[in-house]
């Protein structure tokens, strides 16, 4: 399977399950049922409003370890995951990203939940975030999904955001690449500076020009008055903090705002690119 397999019908709107804290979290505050009654909700709501595919994640978890999170973590999104795959009635794509970057326990979740990509922070190179210097472990990644005989697709974080470039400032089309084309990513993520900011249309035009086999996906800050430009120069978007009551993160996604971005671009206005 590859990305194109994935979404063959139309340019996919991601939404996103930000997860409440979870068992062993700073933030647990000791109710298993509120936070899957929580994650169930937003994803029912995300599959009503139309949402293409949906990526779960342990948004809740800070401040995150920079790598491996402990199992009970693992334990808990696994469930969670299985959970949300039993909301939507398992007819949409689903995702899964364990921050900050521990691709491997999203691959163990996405094997056992039936998940069809992994989102993975810092495949290739090194960033300094504020959980100190994440490292790519494109080679683990990649091994670890062969041993475990997973389909799971793996999206790659290019400059991810929440961080910044170790040492010296390296292009974003030589940061792509090096996902891509070394890394061996399935497709490619491309965000602004943080959660709900905006991608740079440009960082966009140039990982497309650098790789125009590579599926882009934009990343953040994508809105529903901007939507449908985001759909004509990319090949999909990750949408949070846009659905959300209010606009803000921490909330719950909201109805008619979910509602109203997706039909803001259909899916028959969704081409996919031609390819080859």
């Amino acid at each position: 399977m590859d990305f194109w397999t994935l979404f063959p019908r139309c340019v996919p709107l991601v939404g996103v399950v930000h997860l409440d804290p979870l068992p062993g979290a700073p933030r647990w505050r000791g109710d298993w049922d509120a936070v899957e009654g929580a994650a169930r909700r937003d994803a029912e709501t995300l599959a009503d409003a139309g949402a293409d595919a949906i990526v779960v994640e342990n948004f809740g978890d800070v401040p995150f370890y920079a790598e491996s999170v402990p199992p009970v973590a693992v334990a808990a999104m696994t469930a969670l995951t299985q959970a949300v795959r039993e909301q939507t009635g398992g007819d949409i794509p689903l995702g899964v990203n364990v921050l900050r970057n521990d691709a491997c326990a999203a691959l163990a979740i996405a094997t056992v939940a039936g998940a069809d990509f992994i989102r993975v922070n810092v495949h290739a190179g090194a960033m300094v975030t504020d959980q100190g210097i994440v490292q790519g472990r494109a080679a683990e990644t990649l091994r670890e999904r062969a041993r475990i005989g997973s389909s799971a697709l793996i999206f790659a974080d290019v400059a991810v955001k929440h961080a910044a470039q170790l040492g010296a400032n390296v292009p974003i089309e030589e940061l792509a690449a090096e996902a891509y084309e070394r890394g061996l990513a399935d497709a490619l993520i491309v965000t602004g500076p943080g959660t709900g900011k905006q991608t740079p249309r440009d960082d966009v035009a140039r990982v497309r020009r650098a790789l125009p086999d590579a599926p882009v996906l934009v990343g953040s800050g994508v809105t529903v008055d901007d939507v449908a430009d985001v759909a004509r120069i990319a090949d999909g978007a990750i949408v949070g903090t846009a659905l959300k009551e209010d606009g803000r993160v921490a909330n719950p996604v909201d109805s008619t705002r979910a509602t109203a971005f997706f039909a803001a671009c259909p899916r028959d206005q969704r081409k996919p690119r031609a390819r080859g």
